[in-house]
């Protein structure tokens, strides 16, 4: 009996070591759980799927190691510049991403990745100002306009040093991606303030938080501003006059990855026009693959509310890396804003 209990563990142990698998570890909310399962389905490949609240966080953990144990992973664009001047990320071998051709050319053609060697960008979105027209009867139209007295204790703030400082500095008239010091302390004095009037910093429940009207102003990804329209009417998105910020989110492999061609594999899938645009109806992103929004219904894909005109555009902000001692800087502030708070 013993005997054929070993003859069968060594028999499926054989077969789960010659079954491929890919190690993802990517945003909370930005790839679909069914997109997974369809990829395995379609591939063989199994996925080994896990999720990060913040990219200090999956830098940290790529960081504390060596050897990589992950083949995926989705930074923000000023990530992948930050990950590829320390060495951190593997240059991607095009021959296998026959779908790289759908990316919208406006993706293509960026400062934190030029040419796209080290990345290729999956969604994007912008922060501005959500508000409840309910409650809020003259929105603010700028990020300079939430100093304003009579918002007092209830402005919700993103729960992120640099969406924060970028508020301070575009409402100050500089440049999101400025790294001056004095600058930097002008946004930090400015922040303070606008301490009064914040009610809450926040990441992570936001599109509740503002359904359920427990803030009805503030900062906020649009994407979240639209989700949580679709169950509030009310609820609606400005993009500031003084300027907002413009994110990526990029599909990257980590250096010496263990399953090379199984990451390849997996990013070719999901730059598949299909597929991507499966991704902004379940997650409600916005994508950056031209196929795929032409895909789209008609009342998401002329929502200005996720895909904003090209006049609005030209008055965002690509994210951009900092640099270690200005990240240090704001690292001190935010420690200090919080505490204020």
């Amino acid at each position: 009996m013993n005997y054929l209990f070993y003859l069968f563990l060594l028999f499926f142990t054989q077969v789960a070591l010659c079954t491929p698998v890919v190690n993802v570890y990517v945003w909370g909310g930005e790839i679909p759980k069914k997109l997974v399962k369809a990829f395995e389905a379609e591939t063989g490949i199994n996925v080994n799927f896990s999720t990060y609240d913040s990219n200090e966080t999956m830098y940290a953990k790529l960081k504390a190691s060596n050897n990589s144990i992950y083949d995926v992973v989705l930074p923000s664009g000023y990530f992948v510049e930050r990950m590829v001047r320390q060495g951190m990320l593997e240059k991607l071998d095009f021959s296998q991403l026959n779908n790289r051709i759908n990316i919208d050319p406006q993706f293509t053609n960026n400062d934190y990745d030029p040419g796209n060697h080290y990345s290729v960008p999956l969604i994007w979105g912008t922060t501005g100002i959500f508000f409840n027209q309910n409650k809020i009867k003259s929105p603010p139209s700028k990020w300079q306009q939430l100093w304003d007295k009579r918002w007092r204790e209830q402005v919700m703030l993103l729960d992120d040093s640099r969406e924060v400082f970028a508020i301070a500095l575009m409402s100050l008239g500089y440049n999101p991606n400025d790294n001056d010091p004095s600058h930097i302390e002008a946004a930090f004095n400015h922040l303070l303030e606008l301490a009064p009037n914040i009610k809450l910093f926040s990441n992570d429940g936001i599109q509740s938080i503002i359904i359920d009207e427990d803030a009805n102003l503030g900062s906020a990804w649009n994407g979240d501003a639209l989700k949580a329209h679709a169950e509030n009417s009310a609820i609606n998105f400005v993009y500031p006059e003084d300027g907002f910020v413009i994110w990526v989110d990029c599909l990257a492999i980590p250096k010496n990855p263990p399953h090379l061609k199984e990451a390849l594999s997996f990013i070719n899938f999901m730059l598949n026009a299909q597929n991507s645009a499966q991704i902004a109806l379940i997650e409600g992103h916005a994508i950056t693959n031209a196929p795929a929004q032409a895909l789209l219904p008609d009342d998401i894909r002329n929502n200005p509310m996720i895909y904003p005109s090209a006049e609005i555009l030209k008055r965002g902000y690509f994210q951009r890396d900092l640099g270690e001692d200005t990240l240090k800087l704001y690292n001190q502030y935010w420690q200090q804003l919080k505490l204020a708070f």
